[in-house]
C-alpha cells in the first residue's frame, strides 16, 4: 500500500537504556501483522536488534528502522540504543522523525535517558510522547512514574492511557473515548469502568483542559460545561503534541501485548505526520533561507540521516524523503560535494530484513544501495534546487585508545576498515599519532570502543588490543652549557672529519632557534647549513626518553675543519654528537601536556567533581552556571591524568555530565614522576624494535 505525506507518522523510540524500547517496538509490529511471531530481548531474535553484536549483549547499539501499519497510517518507527556509549543513533534519528516516543520503566522511574531524549526532542522541534513500560514488574508504580514526569516537564504531560491494578488484574483506562479494557492473551476485552474514585476525575479534568486550551471552540464547549466527543479530544491532543502544548502518556505491558493497541491509536491520531509539521528550514544555492515543504509533488530533497558500511553487503544509505519522489532513475546531486549520485536500489527496511520498492514518496523512509559519495547528514537534491540543511551535531568522541595489532600482515587492512566503520559512525575517530607511533581510536566510552573492535574482527577479520594511549610528551632543558662534537673517520680514500663547539641554552620558542657566532674562520660558513639540519634532526629525539626537545637555543661557537676530509655530512654528525653528549648536563626535564576541561555537571555533583580535579593534579579556576540547571567547572589538567574521565563523569552524574577537553600547553612533569615516564618510553621504543 502507498501511502502520501499526510498520513505517514516517523516516530524515535528513544529512552533510557533497559526501558523496555525494543520489546515495545517488537509487540507494536507483532500486533499489526507485520511478523508472524513475537520475539524477545532475552533470546535475540527481535527485528530491531539483529546486529551479532546486539544479540550477544542483549542491548541495542544502533538504530534500526521497524515500519507498522494501522488505521490508515504508516507509522516508521526508529528504535534508538539507550546505552549513552551508542547516543549516536538518538541523533542521527531526530533528523528524521517528527516525534519522539520516550519509554520510562515504571519500576525504575524518570532516568536520565528519557530527560535527555525530552530535552533533544524540545531542541530539534520535535513532538513527544511517554510511553511508560513494565507495569507487570515487581514494584511497578505508573502514578509515582507520572507525577515524576510532571514534576520534572511540567503541566504539557497529560495522561491518555492510565492503569488500574487489583490483586486480580490490571484495567486499562482509554480517557480518550471513556472505554476500559483488560487484556486476554494480549486481546482486549471491554471491561465495566472500575471505581477509582477521585484519582481518575483528576486525570480527566487534565487532559479535558488541556484539549480545550489548543482551540478556542473547544474552549468554550469545554467552560460551558459541555463533554467532549472522541473526535474532538484527538483533534484537540494531535493539535497540542503538534505545537507541543500536550505530551501524552499511554502505558502497558509490551511482553504480554496489553494496552498495545491503544499505543497504536495514539501514535496513528495523536502524533503528526510528515506533511503536517511546520516545513524544514534550508538554504538554497544562493545562500538564500528557503522552506521545504513536505509535498510529493516538488523538486527531490532525500536526507540522509544514516549510513551501514558492510564489506560484504555493501553500503546502505537510509533516506528521509523531505520533499519529492524519489525513484530509482531520479536524477539527484550531493549537496556537500556538488556531483551527480548515480542511486542503487531503492528499498524499504524493517530491521535486516530488506525488500525493493519502485519509489519513496515524501515524509517517508527508506534506503539506498552502492551511493559512492555520499555520507550521513548529506542531501539528494534535484540539480535545479540544491539545498542545506543545518543538521544536529553528533556527540565528541571523549575516549581514545590504543590499537595493537595482534596479527602481522594486518597494518595494510587497519586504515580502510575504519574509514568503513567511521562511514557510519559520526562518533568515532581514528588517527595514526606520527609522535607516540601508536594508531589512536577515539569514541564515546569504553564499550563503544570495544563494540567497533569487535567489529573490524567480525566484518574484517582483523584482531587488535586496546591499550592506553601513550602520552605526547616534551624535553627541554634548564641550564647553560658548552659542548663538543667531533666526528672523525678515516677510510682508504677520503676521510670524514667535522668540529663543532655549540653553547646551549633554553629559550622560550617551541622551534630549535639556531645563530652562528664563529670568528676567525675556524668553521667554514659554507657548512653552517649543515650544523643546523644535524641539530633540526637531533631534537627530534631527546636526552631522557626520547620525546622531542623544545625551548632550546643553540650557538654555534667554534670548532674545526679538514680542506679534504670535511664533508657537510661530518658536521651534521659532529652536531648531533655535541647535542647528545652536551645536553646531559644541560639540566634535561620532561615537560607534560596540560589541558583545560570544562566540565558541565548537575548542582549537586560540583564538590565531589572539584576533588576529583584536585586528585588527577589539576587546577580549577572557577564555576559558572550554565544552562538546564547544570554547572561548568573550568579547570587545568595534566592530559596524561584525564584518561578515563569520561568513565567517572558519567558515573558520578549518571549520565548528565558531560565535558571538553582541549590543549593548552606544556609544564615541566614533578621530578617524583619522570623516572617512571622514562621507564615506559624504553620498555615502548623495546617493544617496537622487538615487532620490526
Amino acid at each position: 500500500m502507498s501511502y502520501n505525506e499526510k498520513n505517514i507518522k516517523n516516530v524515535l523510540v528513544a529512552g533510557h537504556s533497559g526501558s523496555g524500547k525494543t520489546s515495545l517496538v517488537e509487540a507494536l509490529l507483532f500486533k499489526t501483522g507485520k511478523s508472524d511471531r513475537q520475539g524477545r530481548v532475552e533470546d535475540g531474535n527481535t527485528a530491531a536488534d539483529f546486529d551479532p553484536e546486539e544479540i550477544k549483549r542483549g542491548v541495542s547499539l544502533s538504530s534500526a528502522v521497524v515500519p507498522l501499519e494501522h488505521d490508515g497510517a504508516k507509522i516508521n518507527c526508529i528504535d534508538v540504543p539507550g546505552l549513552f556509549d551508542f547516543e549516536l543513533g538518538m541523533y542521527e534519528g531526530i533528523m528524521a522523525a517528527e516525534a519522539v516516543l520516550i519509554a520510562v520503566s515504571a519500576r525504575d522511574g524518570l532516568q536520565v535517558g528519557a530527560i535527555k531524549a525530552f530535552k533533544l526532542a524540545q531542541k530539534a522541534g520535535k513532538s513527544h510522547m511517554f510511553y511508560v513500560s513494565k507495569l507487570d514488574v515487581e514494584n511497578a508504580d505508573f502514578y509515582k512514574v507520572f507525577e515524576e514526569m510532571k514534576a520534572q516537564f511540567g503541566p504539557s504531560v497529560c495522561p491518555v492511557v492510565v492503569p488500574v491494578t487489583t490483586d486480580k488484574e490490571t484495567v486499562y483506562i482509554d480517557l480518550v473515548d471513556m472505554k476500559s479494557y483488560k487484556y486476554e492473551k494480549g486481546v482486549a476485552v471491554e471491561m465495566p469502568m472500575p471505581a477509582t474514585g477521585h484519582r481518575l476525575d483528576g486525570l480527566i479534568t487534565a487532559i479535558s483542559e488541556a484539549v480545550a486550551e489548543t482551540d478556542e471552540t473547544l474552549f468554550e464547549k469545554y467552560f460551558s460545561g459541555e463533554q467532549f466527543t472522541k473526535e474532538e479530544m484527538r483533534k484537540g491532543i494531535y493539535e497540542g503534541v503538534k505545537t507541543g502544548a500536550i505530551t501524552p502518556v499511554v502505558c502497558g505491558v509490551a511482553t504480554k501485548l496489553e494496552a498495545m493497541d491503544l499505543t497504536l491509536d495514539a501514535l496513528a491520531h495523536l502524533l503528526p505526520s510528515a506533511g503536517d509539521v511546520e516545513p524544514v528550514t534550508a538554504e538554497n544555492a544562493k545562500g538564500e533561507a528557503e522552506e521545504i515543504m513536505c509535498s510529493s509533488d516538488g523538486a527531490i530533497a532525500a536526507y540522509v540521516f544514516k549510513t551501514v558500511a558492510d564489506p560484504f553487503v555493501g553500503k546502505l544509505s537510509y533516506v528521509k524523503v523531505l520533499r519529492g519522489t524519489l525513484k530509482p532513475d531520479s536524477n539527484v546531486v550531493n549537496n556537500r560535494t556538488g556531483s551527480t549520485e548515480r542511486l542503487g536500489k531503492l528499498i524499504w527496511v524493517s530491521g535486516k530484513k530488506q525488500t525493493d520498492t519502485p519509489a519513496i514518496n515524501a515524509g517517508d523512509i527508506g534506503a539506498i544501495t552502492k551511493l559512492t559519495e555520499t555520507k550521513t547528514g548529506d542531501i539528494l537534491c534535484a540539480p535545479s534546487n540544491i539545498v542545506n540543511v543545518e543538521a544536529v551535531a553528533f556527540p565528541t568522541p571523549t575516549l581514545s585508545m590504543a590499537l595493537r595489532l595482534k596479527q602481522k600482515g594486518d597494518e595494510g587492512k587497519i586504515s580502510s576498515a575504519m574509514q568503513r566503520l567511521m562511514e557510519e559512525d559520526g562518533t568515532l575517530f581514528y588517527k595514526m599519532d606520527n609522535e607516540t607511533l601508536q594508531q589512536i581510536m577515539s569514541g564515546l566510552g569504553e564499550q563503544h570502543l570495544d563494540v567497533v573492535a569487535a567489529k573490524l574482527k567480525a566484518k574484517f577479520g582483523i584482531e587488535v588490543e586496546l591499550t592506553q594511549p601513550r602520552v605526547a610528551y616534551r624535553e627541554t632543558i634548564r641550564k647553560k652549557i658548552k659542548a663538543e662534537g667531533k666526528h672523525k673517520k678515516q677510510t682508504g680514500g677520503h676521510g670524514q672529519f667535522g668540529h663543532v663547539i655549540i653553547e646551549f641554552e633554553p629559550v622560550d620558542s617551541e622551534e630549535l632557534v639556531f645563530e652562528e657566532n664563529v670568528f676567525g674562520g675556524s668553521v667554514p660558513r659554507n657548512f653552517f647549513p649543515a650544523v643546523e639540519k644535524g641539530l633540526r634532526d637531533s631534537i627530534k629525539f631527546g636526552v631522557l626518553a626520547g620525546y622531542p626537545m623544545v625551548g632550546l637555543k643553540a650557538t654555534l661557537l667554534d670548532g674545526s675543519y679538514h680542506p679534504v676530509d670535511s664533508s657537510e655530512m661530518a658536521f651534521k654528525l659532529a652536531a648531533g654528537l655535541a647535542y647528545r653528549t652536551g645536553l646531559k648536563d644541560a639540566g634535561p626535564v620532561l615537560l607534560e601536556p596540560i589541558s583545560t576541561l570544562k566540565a558541565y555537571v548537575p548542582d549537586s555533583n560540583t564538590g565531589d567533581l572539584m576533588g576529583e580535579v584536585n586528585k588527577r593534579r589539576g587546577r580549577v579556576l572557577g564555576m559558572n552556571p550554565a544552562e538546564d540547571n547544570m554547572q561548568v567547572i573550568e579547570a587545568e589538567c595534566p592530559t596524561t591524568e584525564m584518561y578515563d574521565f569520561t568513565t567517572y563523569i558519567r558515573s558520578l552524574t549518571q549520565g548528565r555530565g558531560y565535558f571538553t577537553l582541549e590543549f593548552a600547553r606544556y609544564e615541566q612533569l614533578p621530578q617524583m614522576l619522570e623516572s617512571k615516564v622514562i621507564e615506559e618510553a624504553k620498555k615502548f621504543i623495546d617493544n617496537k624494535a622487538e615487532e620490526e
